[in-house]
């Protein structure tokens, strides 16, 4: 087996070898994690990296000749990736072995007429994204990213990403002097409440008038977009901003945290932890059987979209590799797809949130997820075929069911295995903080999910999948 630096990993098990290629490995994933603010950036990030090791870019409005043992990607939107080695080996032998993620965080997004004037302050109004836990939002030092859509001087239509990269914009808490409840019984209303500030409005004009804010083009948000983007790319010819779609974001960079760095804190770890790790192990796929990696926006929302896990995007990618309908139908039942998301670690100071026969342990390996009622695909035998793969690599796993007197999430897994009708398994790193604006994982699980992954896709894994 070959570690993320196509070096071989030691079967001794001396330690300070794989300890150096671990940090490597997650030095890698922090700057992932920094370059993808949004989903177009993460997007962005996997392209660079899938480049990197030969993977060509494909348009889904071309016609498709696609050639054994070569290595392919598409976009939709931007914001989802499909990537897949074509392998040289019989797909209706083989099957595919898929592995999917999402390229979306919950966050805060930018409303369309989002100026906001207000006691000489500029705010920018925003609506909230996925399951968000606001409180961490507060007294943050905020940037802003995300897609602009203009018209340059030819008055064509053009899109491209923008990324103010520095602090632009917080939220001031209200002080405790003002709410002496608020340890107690704070209560955040997300219209009134958390619109970011951006600045303060000097002028001779009255600045709470809504009039100021039309005759001020320097303070709307289109010539803001306008300057930074003329700063981002030196010969943009722009004549006009026509939409966008922003999103900010913390602009701490991730990092390790504990005494001995047995953290990992970061926005975005759910679920651009499980794209970055599924994009090193797809790199490095060999060319003899056909792996797949889909990374799928809109995920915290529901996945009912274009680019979403319940869209058409995969089934269409299949459909073109598998050929015809029925060679597709007979691909289908050789193949499996593993889910990976982030699951929730055992808190310490909330254990009692957790059933206590599984409650997963930070560092301890990745989660097999389960769930009576769907909210995860997995089954015992899918389930089983993890459970081989890591014990052929030599990684921990640990499996996490819901207390039964709580509610489940879901993710990708049960939607996929519904639209494709492939045999799923839900997994992930546990997790504390989720949906945070900063959350937390292990320092070894990044690379525990990386190894078993890895071999997944290895063709001379001894686990056969296809046997299922």
């Amino acid at each position: 087996m070959l570690d993320v630096n196509n070096k071989p990993i030691p079967s001794n098990g001396q330690a300070d070898t794989e300890l150096v290629d671990m940090n490597n490995f997650n030095s890698d994933l922090f700057r992932f994690l920094d370059a993808s603010p949004t989903p177009y950036h993460a997007v962005q990030s996997q392209i660079e990296l899938l480049e990197s090791y030969g993977f060509m870019g494909l348009s889904e409005s071309d016609c498709w000749t696609l050639k054994a043992g070569k290595r392919y990607y598409v976009t939709r939107n931007d914001s989802s990736i499909i990537a897949f080695v074509y392998g040289k080996d019989d797909r209706l032998k083989t099957g595919i072995r898929m592995l999917g993620a999402h390229t979306d965080s919950p966050c805060l997004k930018v409303k369309p007429n989002a100026e906001i004037i207000s006691q000489s302050c500029l705010k920018l109004g925003v609506e909230v994204y996925g399951g968000v836990l606001l409180n961490p939002w507060f007294d943050r030092d905020l940037s802003l990213a995300g897609k602009v859509v203009y018209q340059d001087d030819k008055k064509n239509i053009k899109s491209c990403l923008i990324n103010f990269k520095k602090p632009i914009a917080t939220i001031p808490s209200l002080a405790i002097h003002l709410d002496r409840e608020a340890n107690k019984k704070r209560h955040i209303n997300p219209q009134t409440d958390i619109p970011p500030v951006l600045m303060i409005i000097e002028d001779d004009a009255d600045p709470d008038s809504s009039e100021y804010l039309k005759n001020s083009a320097p303070n709307t948000l289109k010539n803001i977009l306008k300057i930074q983007l003329q700063k981002q790319y030196k010969d943009l010819s722009i004549s006009q901003i026509l939409d966008f779609e922003l999103s900010f974001y913390d602009t701490q960079n991730a990092s390790y945290v504990g005494l001995n760095d047995d953290f990992i804190a970061s926005s975005r770890l759910d679920n651009l932890l499980s794209c970055f790790v599924g994009t090193q192990a797809l790199m490095r796929a060999d060319n003899e059987c056909t792996s797949l990696l889909v990374c799928s926006d809109h995920e915290e929302v529901g996945s009912a979209s274009t680019t979403g896990a319940q869209g058409t995007f995969l089934k269409s990618v299949l459909e073109r590799i598998a050929g015809s309908a029925e060679s597709l139908t007979r691909v289908i039942n050789q193949s499996m797809m593993i889910s990976t998301d982030n699951a929730h670690g055992i808190h310490p100071n909330f254990a009692d949130k957790h059933d206590v026969n599984h409650g997963p342990v930070i560092n301890k390996g990745p989660v097999i997820k389960v769930n009576a009622n769907q909210r995860y695909a997995s089954n015992c035998e899918t389930s089983a075929v993890f459970k081989l793969l890591a014990e052929s690599t030599q990684v921990p796993v640990q499996s996490f069911v819901v207390r039964t007197d709580m509610g489940c999430g879901s993710t990708i897994g049960p939607i996929t295995a519904t639209e494709i009708g492939v045999k799923t398994l839900d997994i992930g790193v546990p997790t504390f903080a989720m949906h945070s604006i900063r959350e937390l994982s292990g320092n070894k699980d990044s690379w525990y999910l990386f190894l078993v992954l890895q071999k997944y896709f290895s063709h001379s894994s001894e686990v056969n999948v296809e046997s299922l």
